[in-house]
């Protein structure tokens, strides 16, 4: 029986014919990363492929790798096997990743979301055979409002809570979220602070985008100073000593999970806006349904349920174990920081 062009391995998917890993989750020699977030780029490989985007994200966070970037499109071969990346749209930099060998093509997705952000490269659906996808939102529950009514919801209640003298803190994921939520915060209601994971993880995108201005928190910042203003923070930074300073102050998180209100309350969030860097329900349907493809392999989130319906659709639709899922390591992030917060 012939080999699948793509298995999955203990080490993580596999090209046999090119003998190259997509986001191995253990050391390789030759990898192709979909993108930065650390349960796809991990460190210890001897080779990086990715699209030059994501270079410096990955640089950053890894240290010294032997990383090469490609262009959208640009088919590089590897022992006969082409290969190509193409925009994901899940943020700055990100990828789905083609392969092609002898008339059959996969399409490996890593991470991706169909609206367009703004300052990520849209989403494009990629014709193949067989596609491997994520479903973090595969239930027909979640549906996402329009970015832009979302966007105006966060600058209302900041300028609501600036009106009330408190400071807003919002937390969002350092690589991907907290960029977004910068890019459209209003600098007409106050000034943006940032945590030091944000700060820095900004500072490494500036060149690439076009974001507002932000001024790091120190030791030496005053609780005056913030009164009015808005904090970014990664989700791990609530809670820690560094938010006592920050009173009074009102906080939100932006995050797909927002849909329920249970995931608010748990995290002890006052307010939530749901905003995710991952498709919707309709959104996973349709760019399955604009792939053409037959066979469909769900890799992380409500796999079960989603390989299910898509069954009852027609697909081939099956499920694969990976060690993809936390959107990034906030902890590892939070030390980089060169800045105590």
């Amino acid at each position: 029986m012939k080999s699948p062009l793509l298995q999955f391995t203990n080490k993580g998917i596999y090209c046999k014919e090119a003998k190259v890993y997509l986001d191995p989750w253990k050391p390789v020699d030759k990898a192709i990363i979909s993108h930065g977030h650390a349960d796809h780029s991990r460190w210890g490989h001897k080779k990086y492929i990715t699209h030059h985007r994501n270079v410096p994200i990955i640089s950053y966070r890894l240290g010294e790798i032997n990383v090469t970037g490609k262009e959208w499109g640009e088919t590089f071969v590897i022992n006969n096997v082409k290969f190509s990346l193409h925009p994901a749209g899940h943020i700055i930099g990100s990828s789905q990743i083609r392969v092609e060998h002898k008339g059959e093509v996969w399409v490996f997705t890593g991470d991706y979301k169909t609206e367009d952000d703004g300052i990520s490269t849209p989403y494009e659906p990629v014709k193949c055979h067989t596609f491997i996808t994520e479903c973090t939102f595969g239930l027909p529950a979640f549906k996402w409002t329009p970015q832009a009514e979302v966007f105006e919801d966060i600058n209302n209640w900041w300028a609501q809570n600036r009106a009330e003298g408190k400071t807003s803190i919002l937390f969002g994921y350092s690589l991907g979220k907290a960029q977004r939520l910068l890019k459209y915060l209003d600098t007409d209601i106050g000034k943006i602070y940032t945590h030091g994971a944000i700060e820095n993880m900004t500072e490494v995108l500036r060149p690439l985008v076009d974001f507002p201005l932000t001024t790091l928190i120190t030791k030496e910042t005053k609780k005056e100073e913030l009164l009015g203003n808005i904090v970014l923070a990664p989700p791990s930074a609530h809670g820690g000593t560094w938010i006592r300073k920050m009173v009074p102050y009102v906080t939100a998180s932006a995050s797909g999970w927002m849909t329920f209100r249970g995931a608010r309350r748990r995290r002890a969030i006052d307010k939530g806006f749901v905003l995710s860097d991952h498709c919707d329900w309709p959104g996973l349907l349709s760019s399955i349904k604009e792939t053409g493809a037959e066979k469909i392999i769900s890799t992380h989130g409500y796999t079960d349920i989603f390989s299910r319906y898509l069954r009852t659709l027609g697909y081939d639709a099956r499920t694969e174990a990976t060690q993809y899922g936390e959107e990034e390591n906030e902890a590892a992030l939070a030390s980089k920081s060169t800045s105590a917060v």
